[in-house]
């Protein structure tokens, strides 16, 4: 996994990641607009093959939106890990 930072600005970040797809950063992006202080939180991609996930993320200016996104991947590896620990015990 890459990351290219195209924009950071006090509160507002766009970046470049290859190798993840629609599927993780829905995740992120769902989980991002669980922070109050998350005022724009989407992605594109302009073509499924030939190009990476663009990702914004924008704040209100009380929360920088690297700790909004640190604090949605901290939750998301919370969630994560109990799934893992509830299938461990169901699946013997």
């Amino acid at each position: 996994m890459e990351i290219k930072v195209l924009e950071d600005k006090k509160n507002k970040i766009v970046f470049e990641v290859e190798g993840i797809g629609h599927t993780f950063i829905n995740i992120l992006k769902n989980e991002l607009w669980q922070d109050s202080h998350v005022k724009v939180a989407t992605y594109n991609i302009r073509h499924p093959i030939a190009s990476k996930p663009k990702i914004i993320v924008e704040t209100d200016g009380s929360e920088n939106p690297i700790a909004a996104l640190t604090s949605a991947v901290t939750r998301l590896k919370r969630t994560s890990d109990k799934f893992r620990a509830e299938i461990k015990k169901e699946v013997k």
